[in-house]
């Protein structure tokens, strides 16, 4: 939505989005457990509502809890290292009716106190809610496709990929984080500095699904969403399978994306080298929620500039080679502490840009997702640089 939009407005249009996201999923399919890191989906059923809850009625006003145990239950999601996977069974959870109940009462009583509420609280449960958005639509991917709502299938595109191009970005200064006066903003990016970066070449484009098929063949690992049968690559979509598109962007974990970037002796981007040859560039109309799946990496061509590096923002996270840690005067928010800072452990890295599933709003320049290197779950991409 515009950055205009009025905050109660912007509220109710990001509910209803994830409301859609819902309802995309067949209802005996909410006790699922897509990803076997992850809560069940029934736990985001509940954690939105309950995340605003805590945040902008308990916290911020103080209000009396009318549901306690949920408020608990659905309060915190989990980001466990490997092998360490939560046990829990279907019936552990509560009945869906019921969750639905303590949102629509969650949603009243916020909906009732908003004009009380400081419009940074607001703002922060309309990004989180947004996040979870993106969230939920690599949990669905996972998802058998008979467990969702039957969608028209992507058309996967015939043509080659392109033939590889770098774009030489000169000496200069990258400007990492947010100003104070520049708006809402998580912890993580301020407090905005410059970074001095040495000239360096960036490839136009994300590495396609064709350049990482000749690693694979020559015995790298494939990714995640890829599936092989008879021979054959498919691309695991969203609603279908689809063979394997050569110019759609390839995503992997940054292991492999670091892996390949040996394999061509190249390296993975730093955040201020992202930044640099990211800036004053247009996203791709791949971003927003317009699509579910990849588009190929020229089909913003028309729009870009010629000359300079294309889809760095929208079309697929980027990941860096920057582990992901605080800036030069770094303060957790005093209203949610552990957004960032149980996350600067040297164990997840940054990634820039954006995905199908981000939403305009978080397609800021400053904005920073991070995960661990070795997650295989999300919209990730990435292209190469040399020094």
């Amino acid at each position: 939505m515009p950055a205009s939009t009025p905050l109660p407005r912007e509220l109710c249009h990001v509910r209803q989005l994830t409301d859609e996201l819902f309802q995309a999923v067949q209802p005996d399919a909410l006790y699922q457990r897509p990803i076997p890191e992850r809560h069940r989906l029934l736990f985001y059923l509940g954690h939105l509502e309950a995340f605003d809850w805590n945040l902008l009625g308990r916290e911020a006003l103080d209000l009396p809890a009318f549901h306690p145990a949920f408020d608990r239950l659905f309060a915190f999601g989990i980001d466990p290292t490997a092998g360490d996977l939560p046990d829990d069974r279907p019936s552990d959870w509560p009945d869906v009716a019921e969750v639905r109940r303590y949102n629509q009462n969650t949603r009243e009583r916020i909906d009732r106190a908003l004009p009380e509420i400081p419009d940074s609280r607001v703002e922060a449960a309309i990004e989180h809610r947004l996040m979870h958005a993106e969230t939920l639509a690599y949990l669905l991917h996972q998802l058998p496709h008979q467990s969702k709502q039957p969608q028209p299938a992507p058309v996967a595109p015939a043509g080659e990929a392109p033939r590889e191009r770098t774009v030489e970005i000169p000496a200069g200064r990258a400007v990492l984080g947010l100003s104070p006066e520049a708006g809402f903003g998580w912890d993580n990016e301020y407090q905005a500095h410059a970074v001095d970066v040495p000239a360096f070449s960036i490839a136009r484009y994300k590495v396609t699904n064709q350049e990482y098929l000749e690693f694979v063949r020559a015995g790298g690992p494939p990714p995640f969403f890829w599936v092989q049968r008879d021979q054959a690559w498919f691309y695991r979509g969203m609603f279908a399978d689809v063979p394997l598109p050569l110019d759609w962007p390839v995503y992997v974990t940054q292991c492999q994306a670091q892996e390949y970037a040996r394999w061509r002796g190249r390296v993975l981007p730093t955040e201020a080298q992202f930044q640099r040859a990211a800036a004053g560039l247009p996203p791709s109309q791949n971003a927003g929620f317009r699509y579910w799946d990849p588009i190929p990496v020229t089909a913003d061509d028309a729009a870009a500039d010629p000359l300079g590096p294309a889809q760095m923002t929208g079309n697929g996270w980027e990941w860096t080679s920057t582990v992901f840690g605080p800036f030069p005067g770094f303060e957790p928010f005093a209203f949610y502490t552990n957004y960032s800072v149980p996350f600067f452990d040297g164990q997840h890295y940054v990634l820039k840009g954006g995905s199908p599933r981000t939403a305009l709003r978080l397609l800021r320049p400053s904005f920073r997702n991070w995960f661990r290197p070795s997650y295989p779950y999300i919209y990730a991409t990435f292209r190469l640089v040399e020094s």
